[in-house]
């Protein structure tokens, strides 16, 4: 049995407020701070912003190069990784992560399209070709791995995304040599009521039907999805998950706002800050 399709990423405003903000970060090779809490959206944002699932899967197939596929043309356009640090993540670790994921992406773009070529010598000449490092849950990094981060950054030159939860930004200023090269920052909102509504739309077609604001009921259910998840990305994912259950088990056509509330009771809803 094959596994369900991912679902299709939807561009709000808050993502090209992202893609705006990491654009700058690229740009001027600056550290950047984007913040916000579970559930809205960061790390989703950061893997569509650099292509990463894409990526990962043409790293993983080059991996044994004596059998690895050729890499397609358009891969010589990426420039950007996403890190995610261990739990436990010393400054070794991360020093020896970072160099990999460099060296992987330097590999692909020199190999892209050229399946041919002695890629020993090519690589030997080849720069670097990061030009901007996402960090996603950057609250787990301790001082050392802090600062071995800022001496990669200092030397390579490449731009630096931080990712976390509130709260970096005032923990980071304890750290002057750090702090003093951050020339971003981004807060990652919750989602407005018009992109709820977006978001909606979207997933009432993934169901088969059609979500109109001006019927009553399909209102009555915007309001209720609004209410129970506040807006929270992830929690509208898990939400809709239970309402396409609870609409297959009963034969129901309409999303209600009795199915959502029968949705919400399948869910445990912590903290979304």
């Amino acid at each position: 049995m094959s596994s369900p399709a991912a679902p299709t990423f939807l561009v709000t405003k808050e993502y090209r407020r992202f893609a705006e903000f990491c654009d700058a970060c690229h740009r001027y090779r600056y550290i950047g701070l984007c913040t916000g809490p579970p559930g809205v959206g960061k790390t989703l944002s950061a893997r569509h912003y650099s292509d990463w699932d894409r990526l990962e899967d043409i790293f993983h197939s080059q991996r044994e190069i004596l059998h690895a596929p050729p890499v397609p043309a358009d891969a010589a356009d990426y420039r950007s990784i996403v890190y995610t640090p261990a739990v436990t993540a010393t400054a070794k670790q991360v020093a020896h992560e970072l160099q990999r994921l460099r060296w992987e992406l330097r590999t692909i773009v020199e190999r892209a399209g050229l399946p041919d070529t002695d890629w020993t010598a090519v690589l030997r000449e080849a720069p670097d070709r990061t030009e901007l490092v996402l960090v996603d849950e950057a609250d787990r990094l301790k001082v050392l791995a802090l600062e071995q981060l800022r001496d990669s950054y200092d030397q390579a030159g490449f731009g630096l995304v931080l990712i976390g939860m509130p709260g970096l930004e005032k923990r980071l200023a304890r750290y002057p040599q750090l702090y003093s090269r951050v020339g971003f920052v981004h807060e990652y909102h919750p989602l407005s009521t018009e992109e709820l509504r977006f978001i909606l739309g979207h997933k009432w077609a993934e169901l088969g039907l059609t979500f109109s604001p001006d019927d009553y009921t399909d209102a009555e259910a915007l309001a209720a999805i609004a209410r129970i998840t506040g807006g929270n990305f992830r929690l509208v994912q898990r939400l809709f998950s239970q309402i396409e259950r609870i609409l297959e088990i009963n034969q129901l056509h309409t999303i209600s706002q009795e199915v959502v509330e029968a949705a919400r009771q399948s869910l445990v809803i912590g903290r979304m800050s």
